[in-house]
């Protein structure tokens, strides 16, 4: 089953838009299959993984849904979260310094490619035209760049967490 992880990961990614989110949804997926009775066999590994994914997917959205707004009168409440919530904007504005980071080390136009896709949405005919390159070579720049950025943020995340 672990064969499928790096594929049930960008499946989530694109699911819940949400790399950690993802990344715990995996896991517990995996966690949930492998605790199951073992008893009986699985005829289709991977759709019964992913499907297990997918319903947990539909947990997430609805306890997230289902959560209460802090009420107004809870001020003291508030002032003890805002730690955490600091130290979470923290984290992420170090991760987008990690990333500004790993796209300078990019060629131009692989760095112009995946800003163009990722940041303004342009579509991959929508950049071979921009850029005047073939949608071949788009989709190339992005898959180097994604590759290139993941690898970095790792080793980066893994020197200094």
């Amino acid at each position: 089953m672990e064969q499928y992880y790096k594929d049930l990961l960008r499946f989530l990614g694109r699911k819940l838009g949400d790399a950690h989110d993802a990344a715990d949804v995996a896991q517990e997926a995996y966690a949930r299959v492998l605790d199951r009775n073992a008893n009986c066999a699985i005829a289709q590994p991977r759709a019964f993984l992913f499907r297990a994914a997918l319903n947990l997917c539909t947990d997430l959205h609805r306890s997230r849904r289902g959560a209460q707004p802090l009420p107004l009168d809870a001020e003291a409440d508030a002032v003890r979260c805002e730690a955490p919530l600091q130290d979470e904007l923290l984290y992420r504005r170090q991760q987008l310094v990690r990333l500004e980071r790993a796209l300078h080390e990019l060629p131009s136009a692989c760095r112009r490619a995946f800003l163009m896709r990722q940041v303004e949405g342009m579509s991959h005919n929508e950049i071979a035209r921009s850029l005047g390159i073939s949608t071949d070579m788009v989709n190339k720049h992005l898959t180097r760049a994604l590759r290139h950025c993941r690898t970095r943020m790792r080793a980066w995340e893994s020197i200094d967490p």
